[in-house]
Parts: structure tokens; C-alpha cells; sequence
């Protein structure tokens, strides 16, 4: 796996005045094309050309994770209940997600974002950012370098990307989106808000329905009708977000790459197809949560001091509750014991479970463990977790788990949230 890097929010507005000195096309933004739906064709390719509909059964509650282009047709869109899906097109084939096979693809797919460049942030499952700045003595110029990148990514894997490449985090996207499907949109420096001024407002990362509809009430519809706009008067309307209107239309943002950042806390959750109190189920479910939080921790070379767990019972209602421990710890067993704690205290057993989720936070490098485990257990736990990572790392997740989380494991969530 690449050094992954993250994008800091700078705390000035400088980025504005860069955007017009730097000359720089480096960021590309390269964004999966129907990830979830593309991944499942691998293993079902009978389904392609076919309206395809990921995110649970047509008669499920829950919403719509990714539809095909065919599925797209019938106005069928991300985030729609999955009867609103249904009946728009009823004849769609429509699937449960299976998060532990998209994890893997992506993890594959950041493998290859990782040679052509030392600088990446996966923003998502199915996005990510490198900065190609420094990389042509190995890939060519940029455009030569994302070009080669794409057909990597599809010769290797069978999935289909798009991407965009610009001077800016903000533009980039923006190109990618309008790349797809399986598209390289590249965007020349000085030629931002020429690319920029015909697309709907909407279509600027950030602004959402509520904004959308201020602008559109204000007659501004267009990118290039917002940039028209004086920025005392984007602020006197909108307040401090009017200042980042102004900047946006302009595909200025204020985000840069910071090698050294560091996640404060690694969680995962997983929301049921129908709300459960079978307690072999749960259990499983806490385990198989436990162990994916625990490879991402020690992927990043962490281990953490407070063990979180969230509960949310079918009437919405939801509680966490965290334990500090000792030491601070990378080893599964260590803090599956506390979550099961946790769980067992916190658990209303006349109730329900929607979701469940683990968390780990209160970051360290390091930590030995030394008043949790004796020296003799805690090699043997070592070993494990580096053996079970390595094969996990080959093989994939799935197919390397601990007996806890094989127990009863629920099936898949219609709701990939």
C-alpha cells in the first residue's frame, strides 16, 4: 500500500492569489466509475448491459449505494429509497452491497495509485487525489502520466475510472465528474473559470440543494454567473460561506497535501437489513468490526488508547460509549475484550439493534502493552496479527478472519452507509 497522504485545510485564503501565480497542472483526481456496481459484474458478468441496482432488495428499506448507467437511465440516482428504485424500474436487478470486496478492490486499486506517485489520498472507497508534481522523469508530464495511470487501473483490474486533472483539488473533481464515464478531462492552467462558467451551480463540490436553491432564487444558475458576483456581495447574502463561493466559482479551494497528518480515530459500522437482537449475530458482527478497525490501525504503524462503540436501536435512537485503556494497543483480542465489555453494560437487551459500530482513537505510534499481556502472549498475538495481515494483504480480507466474527455472521446490510 501507498504512504497515504491527507488534504489540510489551510486557515487563510491564500489559495485564491496561488491560483492565478501557480502554473502547475499536477492534481488528478481519478474516481471509480459505478465502483460498487462494477466490482459485482466481475463476479456476475452475465449482469452487464443490464440496469444493475446495489444497496439491498427492492422491498427493503434503505437507499440506493450505486446504480449502473443502464439503472441511471430511468432517472434512478445515488441515495434513493430503494422502492422509489424499484418502481421506476422494476425490471432492475438489484443486489446487496458487500463491503469487505469493495474494501479489497480499492485496496488494489490504491496499490496502483501508489506507483505513479508518493502523494495519495483515497477521499473514499471509489476516489482518491495524488499530486503528480515531481513524477516526469518516471511517467512523462502529468497528462502522459494520468493517461497511463487509467489503463493500469483497468488493464490490471477490469474496473473502469474516469479522472480529471487541474491546478486545483476543486477543479479536478469537477473534471473527473465530467469525464465519465471512463474519461481523462484535463484542464489547462489559466483556463479554470472558462471550464468552470457553463455548469450549474451544482455541479461545485460543496454546494448542496439549500445553496442551490438561495442562488437559483437570486437568479444565479450557472458557475459563470456566480463568479460574476462581487464578493462583498456573495458575503453580505451568504456570510462567511460567501467568501467560499466566490473562491469556488474561480476553482480556487483552500486545501493543500500534508504528508505528516495523521487520522485521529479509525472506525467502521455496519447497518443491518432488518434490525436484530440475536446476540451470535451481534457478537459476529462486534468481531468482524473489531478486526477491520485493527488492520487499518496497524496498517498506519498506530495503536490506540480508547475503544468506542456505537449502538443504534431500531427507532433511530443512538449511543456510544468509549473505555480508556492501560496501554495503548494494536492487537485485535485486546480491544474485542473491550468491546464485548462495552456491549454487554450498554446493551438494551429488550430492544432491537439497527447498527453497530467500533472505534478507536487516542493515537499513538508505538505502545508495548506491558501491563495488559504477558510477554510470552503478546509475542504469540504478534505474530498472529503480522501473519493474518500479510495473508490478508495477499488474499484479501475475507478470506482471513478470526472464529469470532465466522460464528453467525450476518448477512450483508442492504444499507452500504
Amino acid at each position: 500500500m501507498p504512504k497515504l497522504a491527507s488534504f489540510r485545510a489551510q486557515r487563510d485564503c491564500a489559495s485564491a492569489k496561488s491560483l492565478t501565480s501557480s502554473t502547475s497542472c499536477s492534481i488528478l483526481h481519478v474516481d471509480m466509475d459505478a465502483f460498487f456496481v462494477s466490482v459485482e459484474l466481475l463476479d456476475r458478468p452475465e449482469l452487464r448491459g443490464k440496469p444493475v441496482i446495489v444497496g439491498g432488495l427492492p422491498d427493503q428499506r434503505g437507499v440506493v449505494s450505486a446504480a449502473s448507467y443502464e439503472a441511471r437511465k430511468y432517472g434512478i440516482q445515488s441515495a434513493m429509497p430503494l422502492r422509489t428504485a424499484a418502481r421506476l424500474c422494476p425490471h432492475a436487478v438489484f443486489l446487496d452491497c458487500r463491503h469487505h470486496l469493495y474494501s479489497e478492490w480499492s485496496d488494489r486499486v490504491a496499490a496502483i495509485l501508489g506507483k505513479y506517485s508518493p502523494v495519495v489520498e483515497m477521499a473514499s472507497v471509489d476516489e482518491a487525489y495524488l499530486d503528480l508534481a515531481g513524477t516526469e522523469r518516471l511517467f512523462g508530464p502529468p497528462f502522459a502520466a494520468a493517461h497511463a495511470l487509467l489503463r493500469e487501473i483497468t488493464a490490471t483490474t477490469g474496473l473502469p475510472c474516469s479522472a480529471g486533472l487541474a491546478r486545483t483539488r476543486l477543479v479536478a473533481k469537477v473534471a473527473s465528474d465530467q469525464a465519465k464515464p471512463r474519461g481523462l478531462l484535463w484542464v489547462p492552467a489559466g483556463r479554470e473559470e472558462t471550464f468552470l462558467a457553463p455548469l450549474g451551480v451544482r455541479r461545485i463540490p460543496g454546494i448542496g440543494k439549500v445553496t442551490e436553491a438561495a442562488l437559483v432564487a437570486a437568479g444565479i444558475e450557472t458557475v459563470g454567473q456566480l463568479a460574476a458576483i462581487t464578493q462583498e456581495k456573495l458575503e453580505q447574502d451568504f456570510g462567511r460561506w460567501g467568501t467560499a463561493l466566490y473562491r469556488k466559482a474561480r476553482g480556487g479551494d483552500t486545501y493543500e497535501f500534508s504528508m505528516d497528518a495523521e487520522p485521529k480515530s479509525i472506525s467502521h459500522d455496519q447497518t443491518f437489513s432488518s434490525d436484530t437482537d440475536d446476540r451470535a449475530a451481534l457478537d459476529a458482527t462486534l468481531s468482524l468490526l473489531c478486526q477491520k478497525t485493527m488492520k487499518r490501525l496497524r496498517d498506519a504503524r498506530l495503536s490506540a488508547s480508547t475503544v468506542t462503540i456505537t449502538i443504534r436501536y431500531a427507532g433511530f435512537e443512538t449511543i456510544s460509549r468509549a473505555r480508556t485503556l492501560h496501554e495503548p494497543t494494536h492487537l485485535d483480542p485486546v480491544v474485542f475484550e473491550c468491546v464485548r465489555q462495552l456491549f454487554d453494560r450498554h446493551w438494551d437487551r429488550s430492544r432491537k439493534v439497527r447498527l453497530l459500530g467500533v472505534a478507536v482513537s487516542s493515537l499513538t505510534h508505538g505502545g508495548e502493552q506491558l501491563d495488559l499481556l504477558d510477554a510470552a502472549r503478546r509475542e504469540k498475538l504478534e505474530r498472529l496479527a503480522q501473519t493474518t495481515d500479510e495473508l490478508r494483504d495477499r488474499f484479501g480480507f475475507s478470506k482471513v478472519q478470526f472464529g469470532g466474527s465466522l460464528s453467525k455472521t450476518p448477512r450483508e446490510p442492504g444499507n452500504c452507509s
